[in-house]
């Protein structure tokens, strides 16, 4: 069962080479990087090249702070990563000055299944994989729902109370427990 797990989580270059074949050549279209977001942007980030238009992701959401877009291998009927939209590392590089980032990760992940028509929002969830249990190095907030219809390996890989998954209000907690 862990090998089932591990092999979720070992994805990422098979994400980057799914991601790249369905660019199709679409950074002539992208937005430029602006001097500001140069500091903020990893080239070598999916999700960066994702919010800056450099691949032929739709995105569903994209203001300055953050962006969401539908995630590749969904496990659940509404699976939607929630990113800010500069690159900022994992959840456990976070401090408690980046509570009010994670509570709009929050806010956007809800508006974004309230346009989709998710009206039982005691029936989602939202979190992060703790590291080393992640894909990609750029923050990134699960919003899945309903939570009841995920199948087995989803209730594991996204289970709440793991040492791999930690939900957006433990991180909150954990934040907020910071000096």
């Amino acid at each position: 069962m862990i090998s089932d797990l591990e092999a979720h989580f070992m994805f990422s270059k098979e994400l980057q080479g799914a991601l790249k074949m369905s660019s199709s050549g679409s950074s002539a279209a992208a937005e430029p990087v602006s001097k500001e977001q140069d500091d903020s942007y990893d080239k070598k980030c999916i999700f960066c090249r994702i919010v800056n238009r450099e691949m032929d992701t739709e995105l569903l959401h994209c203001d300055e702070d953050v962006s969401c877009f539908r995630d590749i291998r969904p496990g659940a009927p509404h699976h939607y990563l929630v990113v800010p939209t500069k690159h900022v590392g994992n959840c456990k590089s976070l401090r408690r000055e980046h509570i009010p980032l994670v509570e709009k990760l929050v806010e956007t992940g809800t508006a974004i299944l309230q346009k989709n028509s998710v009206t039982d929002l005691s029936d989602v969830r939202f979190g992060f994989h703790w590291p080393p249990f992640h894909s990609v190095v750029h923050l990134h907030l699960h919003v899945l729902a309903p939570a009841s219809q995920m199948g087995f390996m989803s209730r594991l890989i996204f289970r709440p109370d793991s040492y791999w998954f930690i939900t957006a209000d433990q991180l909150i907690q954990r934040l907020n427990s910071m000096d």
